[in-house]
């Protein structure tokens, strides 16, 4: 039993920006199905109850908190579609060399942080 062979485990593998890309692709999955679909159906919900109902929905999504949960979605959102974007590279064989792979899981985050900013500016500023 000494001899065997031991897996591949955490002692062994380096912490490395794939990594984090790869966890926030499901995270950011999760979070919209959750998050998205209720902030989804309550809207819905709002616009057939009537004017009263929707203008509370409006009050709360308006509000501090309403607003951290719609930039989080929005973030949420270009994060998991920049993080798509980059398997799909993958999956048509590009990009495997492990510097572009580095580069790219490296940027994924940070070009997903500029589009929430982008869209919220021109949300805000019309």
């Amino acid at each position: 039993m000494a001899n065997r062979p031991l897996s591949p485990h955490l002692q062994i593998w380096k912490w490395g920006p794939h990594m984090l890309v790869s966890i926030l692709h499901r995270i950011t999955g999760d979070g919209m199905a959750i998050v998205g679909l209720a902030v989804l159906l309550w809207w819905l919900g709002a616009m057939a109850g009537g004017p009263e109902t929707y203008a509370t929905f409006q009050e709360v999504m308006g509000s501090p908190i309403g607003m951290i949960v719609l930039v989080g979605l929005s973030w949420a959102f270009f994060t998991h579609m920049m993080s798509g974007l980059r398997h799909f590279v993958l999956d048509i064989g590009a990009g495997y060399e492990l510097d572009m792979n580095r580069v790219w899981s490296i940027l994924s985050p940070i070009i997903a942080i500029l589009l929430t900013a982008g869209f919220w500016a021109v949300v805000l500023l019309r």
